[in-house]
């Protein structure tokens, strides 16, 4: 549509005309309103428009006015506006009668940047709570600075027709919004209100309509208030909501939705009731606050401020930390509000099930975990879970990346041609890249059950259907069976695969921009070793061209494999075999907690495979810390992935300073061990043996304080502050005897996830003179293996 008519041309002998083609966040932020301002209050001609491949401006004018049009656009650019570039085009001047914002371009190759879904913004908020305003109360408000955005689309460029909105036609009142120059609401593309807009409905577990509107509003508080568990369809998907000191109601909802002790996200009505219940830092605050929304994981204050605002132990068992995030959508605000409680606002699945989108299908999946669903009528183009985020050295790291933030691209220093990554196996995310742009999916999550390895095929499906890239290159993990390696199998094109590790570090590098030879120490639970070993405590050695494993931690057996994940006491009993022999089935050890926590029957099997050397070998800290929870007597079977190691970070006392020993040596290695040899060249000199990262030295002190009667605390601080000082024994010795070049050091993997871990590897690092450098964009754990696997693809296609 044209905003004015095109009037006849004007004389253009002192004009100039310039043509841009601006890529980045730049649709359905109200940026083309802003530019049609803009360039009318400068008296320039032209017009604006978006594309597939961005927003193509054209302004014609006097010189000094277009300096100033070019000077302005970025100085004052609305708030949600990023450029990732700017080309600009001088051309002869055609004799624009005046500035008009045109139809969307639908032809083309597509490569706009899609933006994020955005939390509420303030001024729609006051209108909400407005009584006099039109839109009061009403859970879909949005203008051009809030609201569904990738949610919503189903094909590009941004407008109401490629959207789920094209549903509903706008009325009068909401046309003459749309359709002004002055308004907030100009050009937004979800504009609505009570009169044409989605519509919200209370059901009951049969699907009957119970109540609609703002009953249905009125009616699901009264039930949150009662303590029914409530399936609210949201932005992204459904969430399971509760009220968050309703204990026998969260225990309910654990057995329904098969969720035994993992903890639960927290919604609060506002962050003043979170500031009585736990600490808040500025940038906290400020992430809180932020249009991405995220869950973020808090600190408990020891004492309340408030204890009418206290959740029920139920929600995060043996944890010092709550995740918690704000309302983000009016519905969200508006139950909250009449509330006046926190909930909890857990995914609306079964456990390992992608979120439910569609509230028919919700009524089957959903059936026997909600009593009530409170749901609406827009439909939602793709699923989005709540990001979640942790604040370490004031500086916010993602750790499950979704909503808010997909799929705003991550910029690599290589070229690539299109390329799929599929990620790994637990916390999937899948990429897709082309050029320098890397497209990093949303959380898809575990691949174990038929409906995720749907959803991942799915994801996959759509992003290269919504970007329009068509990958020429796959990437997978080493990992033989990983459901993304076996769906990635099935294309039909060339395929590399990368080491979990590599992948890990060469996420990490990218994202931080690293140049030149980096250390990359990549520390989780469990990755495929080439070696034929459980990899989990690597550090390598990487440049542009060349990468090389050259330390990892002492390796140490896992009785039933892959049970141990499930069951801290067997790393614990394969670690203690491996320092001590036969001697650990003898007094004073028969007496550690691991070891009693077995019949005397299973502890004589395990033995039998101890012996036969019957059970993988790990070099995992993933592993290592379950072991060290498990001897401490805190775990011996987790309900979740990295139950162990988190009540033990949860037991450190902070005041604690002085590590346990521990021992670097070197060990002749197998070929195998130093480099990948599918994507590096050779190493960067010839080695014949790495460093060993040997525990025995902290396990005999760790024992020795456990006989002593040391506090658990304790320990927990001296087994994390040897971790960290092991990096810096490591980057010392590489220096040394390897690349007397580096200074860089990165910190990924899913054990960095660990705040305290975190802080004091950093720390060490810098007080010996390294540069360490961490994850803040992309998840450390395996929700950024997809990223690290593009940048692979990028080395090999150079070096091809």
């Amino acid at each position: 549509m044209k905003t004015h008519a095109d009037m006849p041309g004007k004389d253009t002998k002192e004009h100039h005309r310039l043509r841009l083609l601006i890529q980045g966040h730049v649709q359905g932020v109200g940026f083309r309103p802003f530019v049609y301002r803009l360039a009318t209050e400068l008296g320039l001609t032209g017009y604006v428009l978006n594309s597939p491949q961005g927003v193509v401006v054209e302004v014609e004018g006097p010189s000094p006015a277009l300096q100033s049009f070019q000077t302005r656009l970025h100085q004052d650019r609305p708030p949600h506006v990023v450029y990732a570039s700017i080309e600009m085009v001088h051309l002869p001047p055609v004799g624009y009668g005046s500035f008009t914002i045109r139809s969307s371009e639908e032809t083309g190759p597509k490569q706009a940047w899609i933006l994020p879904d955005l939390a509420t913004c303030s001024a729609c908020l006051q209108e909400i709570f407005d009584p006099r305003n039109r839109r009061y109360l009403y859970p879909f408000t949005n203008c051009t600075h809030c609201g569904p955005r990738f949610t919503i689309l189903e094909s590009l460029p941004y407008d109401r027709p490629n959207t789920t909105m094209r549903h509903f036609t706008m009325c009068r009142a909401c046309r003459e919004e749309y359709e002004d120059p002055s308004n907030r609401r100009f050009h937004t593309q979800p504009n609505a209100c009570w009169e044409c807009g989605p519509q919200v409905a209370l059901w009951d577990p049969q699907g009957r309509t119970l109540a609609q509107r703002q009953e249905a509003m009125a009616r699901a508080v009264a039930l949150l208030r009662d303590g029914a568990i409530l399936a609210v369809k949201g932005l992204g998907g459904f969430h399971l909501m509760v009220r968050a000191d309703a204990a026998d109601s969260i225990r309910q909802l654990r057995t329904r939705k098969r969720r035994d002790q993992k903890p639960f996200a927290l919604m609060y009505p506002n962050l003043e009731v979170i500031e009585t219940v736990c600490e808040v830092s500025p940038t906290e605050r400020q992430v809180l606050q932020s249009p991405a929304a995220p869950i973020v994981l808090l600190q408990r204050r020891s004492t309340p401020l408030d204890s009418r605002f206290v959740p029920a132990d139920e929600v995060a068992p043996g944890l010092t930390t709550l995740g918690i995030m704000l309302p983000y959508t009016p519905l969200h605000h508006i139950l909250l509000r009449e509330l006046g409680l926190p909930v909890v606002a857990t995914s609306g699945n079964l456990s390992d099930e992608p979120i439910c989108t569609d509230e028919h299908e919700a009524l089957q999946r959903l059936a026997g975990i909600a009593d009530f669903f409170l749901v609406h009528n827009r439909p939602i183009a793709r699923h989005a879970d709540d990001s979640i985020v942790q604040v370490v050295e004031e500086r916010e790291i993602v750790l499950r990346r979704a909503r808010g933030y997909v799929p705003s691209p991550i910029l690599i220093a290589q070229d690539l041609s299109p390329t799929l990554a599929v990620g790994g196996h637990l916390k999937n995310t899948v990429a897709l890249a082309r050029g320098r742009r890397v497209f990093l999916s949303q959380h898809i999550g575990d691949l174990d059950t038929p409906q995720a390895r749907a959803t991942h095929r799915r994801v996959i499906q759509d992003l290269e259907q919504l970007l329009d890239i068509r990958p020429t290159t796959t990437v997978c993990d080493l990992h033989p069976d990983y459901a993304s390696t076996r769906m990635a199998e099935q294309l039909d094109r060339p395929l590399l695969r990368v080491q979990h590790h590599l992948a890990h570090v060469l996420a990490c590098r990218a994202e931080n921009e690293i140049q030149g030879p980096c250390l990359g120490v990549a520390w989780d639970g469990t990755g495929y070793g080439p070696d034929g070993t459980v990899w989990g405590g690597e550090f390598f050695l990487v440049t542009e061209k060349a990468g090389q494993r050259v330390a990892h931690f002492r390796h140490f057996p896992l009785p039933g494999g892959e049970a141990a994940v499930r069951e801290p006491r067997r790393s614990a009993l394969g670690l203690l075999y491996a320092w001590k022999g036969e001697a650990l089935f003898t007094a004073p050890y028969t007496e550690l907690a691991p070891l009693r926590s077995w019949s005397p029957q299973e502890l004589t099997l395990l033995h039998r495979l101890l012996q036969r050397n019957r059970a993988p070998q790990t070099s995992s800290v993933g592993r290592l810390f379950d072991a060290v929870a498990a001897i401490l007597g805190l775990r011996q079977r987790s309900y979740y992935e990295g139950q162990a190691a988190m009540e033990l970070e949860s037991r450190v006392d902070p005041q604690e300073t002085q590590p346990y020993p521990i021992r670097i040596s070197p060990q002749p290695v197998d070929p195998k061990q130093l480099a990948d040899p599918s994507l590096f060249p050779p190493p960067l000199q010839p080695v014949d043996s790495v460093w060993i990262v040997d525990w025995a030295p902290m396990l005999e002190a760790l024992l020795r304080d456990l006989q002593t009667g040391i506090p658990l605390s304790v320990s927990a601080a001296r087994f994390h502050l040897a971790l960290a000082e092991a990096i810096v024994l490591i980057a010392d010795r590489v220096q040394k005897t390897l690349c007397p070049d580096f200074q860089t050091v990165a910190l990924t993997g899913g054990c960095f996830q660990n705040r305290y871990l975190l802080r004091e590897a950093v720390r060490r690092l810098q007080q010996a003179g390294w540069n360490p450098v961490w994850h803040q964009r992309v998840p450390p754990g395996d929700g950024g293996l997809a990223l690290g696997q593009t940048v692979a693809a990028a080395y090999h296609q150079a070096k091809s």
